[in-house]
């Protein structure tokens, strides 16, 4: 099966964070249908409990507890014990009730609860399952908060806090600007717009020439009743706006909103730049880049050409799925070879694109020949055999000031021409001059 594309989606490093899902409900219907929809579709793995004492036997037997989803009818607990039961054990909690009660609604959502949801409305698996996808993503989002007010400031970032975002506060728009240049991670930034010698509409218009929308979220608020301050601030990049005093549902569902937004516009820019088989670049983004990165290289640089041996036999001995399993298992060795500020893409076929900076001749023939063996050592097993490959690899080095990016990936297809007629599985390389 092809590897799906992620979305280029800026944040901090992926690392193990809890992922067990606590759903606490005595229906055996719905808790059935929840548990399925978020297992299946999320991947997160749920376990269920019909009363509190239950609840409490899998909470201190279990490790990496993520999120609880409760319901606000047990045996064993009424309505107010249960949301205290996990709020002071300090889960993150989403209470789900059969009945619209506006009363309890409103007492509900003044403790720390993440959202009151109605189990028996049309939809309501689909945004129970939405929310937990939100919630477990946020955990990965930096986010600012620019308010004067130390309180107006502490209540938004609890409420970003509350929703599982990793939370920056300023306290002015020189703090904030220089909060965002010391972190790329911030991909969501509340601005309050009055704030004193630099309003927010002011921050905004600056902070969009460090930021694209594409990269982060500008939210405005304001307790200002003037009517053009709402386009002032869209006009000068902010992507949406909030009236003080805000409810913390709307709050969340601006924000979500928003930050589904980016994470939209990521995967549809990695749609037009990877390529979907491998989640390398594709051709079009491996030339416009690399082109970028030469006009402004102070250093040597080398193009290699990786093309995999007898590909086709590949295929027509052992099916395109075969294939496919090869060419994601190089891009895998090509991905590990890879320095951050090198780039490496599928051309297309069997064919990939290296880009590499500054390594003189030995080093250089030194990184691909590793590269070579790495590939050569690979074993995959499909179906009831064991697939083995070589690729070889055609290298073209440049000194600083010399070349263009045409002329490089010419001269290394070149010598990836002559690394095949010498027998495939090997090196072959030159330099410009």
């Amino acid at each position: 099966m092809s590897a799906s594309p992620q979305a280029s989606f800026d944040s901090q490093p992926i690392t193990a964070l809890p992922q067990r899902i606590l759903l606490v409900e005595n229906s055996r219907t719905f808790t059935t249908m929840l548990r399925a929809a978020i297992e299946q579709r999320l991947e997160l793995p749920v376990s269920v409990a019909s009363s509190l004492a239950e609840a409490g036997e899998l909470l201190d037997r279990e490790q990496g507890w993520f999120l609880v989803l409760t319901g606000l009818v047990l045996a064993d607990g009424d309505r107010d014990k249960v949301v205290d039961y996990f709020v002071n054990r300090g889960l993150p909690t989403i209470v789900v009730s059969g009945v619209y009660d506006e009363d309890l609604r409103k007492r509900v959502l003044q403790q720390d609860i993440i959202d009151y949801v109605l189990k028996n409305t049309p939809g309501s698996i689909d945004y129970l399952v939405w929310l937990v996808q939100r919630l477990e993503r946020n955990r990965r989002i930096n986010a600012l908060v620019v308010d004067d007010s130390p309180s107006a400031r502490a209540y938004a970032a609890a409420l970003l806090g509350l929703y599982s975002y990793h939370v920056t506060e300023a306290a002015d728009g020189h703090s904030a600007l220089r909060a965002l240049e010391a972190d790329p991670a911030i991909r969501l930034v509340i601005v309050d717009q009055e704030m004193p010698g630099m309003d927010g509409v002011e921050l905004t218009r600056r902070l969009r020439a460090l930021r694209a929308r594409d990269k982060v979220a500008v939210i405005g608020i304001s307790g200002n009743t003037d009517p053009s301050l709402i386009p002032r601030f869209l006009k000068n990049g902010a992507n949406d706006f909030l009236r003080k005093p805000f409810s913390r549902e709307e709050f969340f569902c601006r924000v979500s909103q928003n930050v589904d937004q980016l994470e939209l516009i990521g995967t549809l820019q990695d749609l037009a730049t990877r390529d979907f088989l491998t989640g390398l670049p594709n051709r079009r983004s491996f030339l416009e880049h690399s082109q970028r990165q030469l006009g402004n290289s102070e250093g040597s640089v080398a193009v290699a050409m990786v093309d995999i041996d007898h590909f086709k036999h590949i295929n027509d001995s052992l099916g395109h799925e075969a294939g496919d399993q090869a060419i994601r298992a190089v891009a895998s060795v090509l991905q590990t070879h890879t320095l951050p500020h090198d780039i490496s893409a599928r051309f297309g076929g069997e064919e990939f694109c290296l880009l590499v900076h500054g390594l003189d001749e030995d080093d250089c023939n030194a990184h691909f020949e590793k590269m070579r063996q790495a590939v050569e050592a690979l074993r995959l097993r499909i179906g009831d055999n064991t697939l083995a490959m070589t690729v070889s690899i055609g290298v073209t080095r440049a000194p600083p000031g010399t070349g263009n990016l045409h002329q490089l990936i010419t001269e290394a297809d070149r010598q990836l021409y002559l690394a095949k007629a010498d027998g495939r599985n090997r090196v072959r390389s030159t330099q410009l001059h």
